[in-house]
């Protein structure tokens, strides 16, 4: 059928509908200064199809892309190694036409896998339970705030400065909407995680404290620490996971204290993709379980006695009413999710350990070289895959030098926190398995000569 767009008189009624005198009204909460006054000044107002496809080419040109580069890259997206099979398996028409299940159980094979799916997360990150995904790891930590205010009636969260300043701003964005109270504690480039400054700011009116493991910095926060402190106000922990593969090796969170885990799950089965789409994990106590938010898979039996599954739990506002609803974020990333299963089922417990001690050992001979240049040091010597440097001169102008030599090389903290006190200078350096002992040199010798041509 014809797409049929609507007609002036529609659009009128339904700006009188919802007491809009025109439709810049709806935009009122963009900053003025994010708007277009007019078209964008250099683009042209029309061109061919073959004209803009070789303009388009022509600009792709100039990235300098992860396969075809020294790669150290992270800070909450990771480049990791992704057999063909999973990609050959989730394109299989079985798993692609039944996306989401609407209508649940006629969808066996897609209920099976989210079953399956929970209980690896769930496993993963030490909880009893875990829902069907949830659409990326800094919403799904904003829901996790959420759901942490309805178990304990408080509307006070203290977020770490260790947290990735991404999920933060999504944190604070949501906020606005519904008066929370969010502190946001700064971040250091100290060599410690900030326990105690996290710890000091619980108080009897705070419903969670949200801390990273590993932390945006690449340091290991004491998560029972802090879970303890946590609950002794009355307070929830949530911790918050953007590498998955590193809970192969460290003690998962759930084990730790945490009440509620969510995370980032592209490292496992999916690429970085240009920054999406990625898939959220979510996983509680099973005592919170009628506040989490998300789809719950079941196991159960048909009249006959065979063994099936059931969209046991679904608190979404398109299934309940609104006003009752846990969450309004309705995509859980299905098909991501499926890629982290049969990623992680290939793996298998043991392989992921394999895999995170890999990734681990790759950090240690990355950091062991690149501590031999002058100038520069290591922030934090207790990290996983990555952690920060600490070099003589701005991280930016360093990043932005190196990948002109086709080195990409880290993420600067000035990017990341462009208000923050003292961070300039750090560097926020990941390997993984697919770092090579060629990469690692390649980068030293170019940070070499970008530092020795600053000081020349």
């Amino acid at each position: 059928m014809r797409y049929l767009p609507l007609t002036p008189a529609d659009r009128i009624a339904m700006l009188a509908k919802i007491g809009a005198d025109t439709v810049d009204d709806l935009f009122i909460d963009v900053p003025e200064a994010a708007r277009l006054a007019g078209p964008i000044e250099g683009l042209p107002a029309h061109a061919s199809e073959m004209a803009v496809e070789r303009h388009m080419s022509a600009l792709a040109a100039k990235n300098v892309s992860a396969g075809y580069a020294p790669f150290f890259l992270g800070a909450g997206a990771y480049r990791h190694h992704v057999p063909a099979s999973v990609d050959h398996l989730i394109q299989r028409g079985e798993f692609l036409t039944a996306y989401t299940p609407y209508q649940p159980e006629i969808a066996q094979g897609t209920l099976q896998v989210l079953f399956e799916f929970q209980t690896q997360v769930a496993r993963l990150f030490g909880t009893d339970i875990a829902n069907a995904s949830m659409y990326d790891g800094s919403t799904a930590c904003w829901e996790a705030i959420l759901m942490a205010a309805r178990v304990t009636r408080r509307g006070r969260s203290v977020l770490s400065g260790g947290l990735h300043p991404h999920y933060g701003e999504v944190v604070r964005t949501m906020a606005k909407f519904t008066q929370d109270d969010i502190v946001s504690l700064p971040a250091k480039m100290v060599a410690d995680a900030d326990d105690a400054a996290v710890i000091a700011a619980i108080d009897d009116k705070t419903s969670c404290v949200v801390v990273q493991y590993p932390d945006v910095l690449g340091r290991i926060p004491d998560l029972a620490a802090i879970a303890e402190a946590a609950h002794a106000k009355g307070a929830l922990l949530v911790a918050v996971v953007t590498e998955p593969v590193a809970l192969g090796l460290i003690e998962a969170p759930g084990v730790l204290g945490a009440d509620i885990v969510v995370g980032e799950g592209q490292s496992i089965g999916v690429g970085l993709q240009f920054g999406g789409p990625y898939l959220g994990l979510f996983g509680c106590r099973e005592k919170f379980v009628r506040q989490m938010p998300g789809r719950l898979c079941g196991e159960t039996v048909d009249v006959e006695g065979k063994r099936g599954f059931v969209l046991t739990l679904s608190t979404r506002e398109q299934h309940i009413r609104r006003e009752k609803a846990t969450s309004n974020i309705c995509t859980n990333s299905g098909l991501c999710a499926l890629a982290f299963s049969i990623h992680l089922t290939l793996l298998g417990g043991e392989g992921l350990a394999r895999l995170a001690g890999i990734n681990h050992a790759r950090a240690q001979a990355t950091f062991e070289r690149l501590t031999r240049i002058p100038g520069v040091s290591l922030m934090n010597d207790a990290y996983f895959n990555e952690a920060t440097l600490i070099l003589p001169r701005d991280a930016r102008e360093v990043v932005r030098e190196l990948a002109d030599r086709k080195v990409l090389g880290g993420v600067s903290l000035g990017r990341l926190f462009p208000q923050g006190e003292g961070l300039r200078n750090g560097l926020l350096v990941a390997a993984t398995e697919t770092t090579t002992d060629e990469d690692i040199e390649a980068f030293a010798l170019e940070l070499e000569a970008v530092l020795e041509g600053a000081s020349a």
